[in-house]
């Protein structure tokens, strides 16, 4: 489907703390979320936003998809930032303090631990970029 279609109604979705949207993900701490415009984010992804989540505008979150903003593994902390059109791929995990670049794509079940820079393409756990997207 066309990028343009697919997006021709768009509007914000209603979000509740910790229960599924009508899109069936979540997220916590939902007043620390900043959503940008046509966002797309898949069914069964988990946002903890305690730490802040900024998703910039046109991001596109595969299905299954982890994004934390704390982890309570390794007592981790800190904002993350999608930044727009970045494109991360199904069962991937966002850990905190991470940043995506610009037109970035982290492929699919990758683990990001650290900032991945704009405009490459980025796999693996932990993600290592193997291409620059220019």
């Amino acid at each position: 489907m066309n990028d343009d279609l697919r997006f021709n109604n768009w509007e914000y979705p209603e979000i509740e703390d910790g229960k599924p949207t009508k899109y069936n993900w979540v997220v916590q701490h939902k007043d620390k979320l900043q959503l940008g415009f046509k966002t797309d984010i898949g069914a069964f992804s988990y946002i903890n936003a305690k730490n802040y989540v900024i998703i910039e505008d046109f991001v596109q979150i595969g299905s299954h998809c982890s994004i934390y903003s704390v982890s309570t593994i390794d007592n981790k902390q800190g904002l993350v930032k999608l930044k727009k059109n970045c494109k991360i791929g199904s069962h991937s995990v966002i850990m905190p303090g991470v940043t995506v670049g610009e037109n970035s794509v982290v492929g699919a079940f990758s683990f990001v631990n650290q900032d991945i820079p704009d405009n490459v393409t980025a796999v693996g756990v932990p993600a290592k970029i193997i291409k620059n997207n220019k």
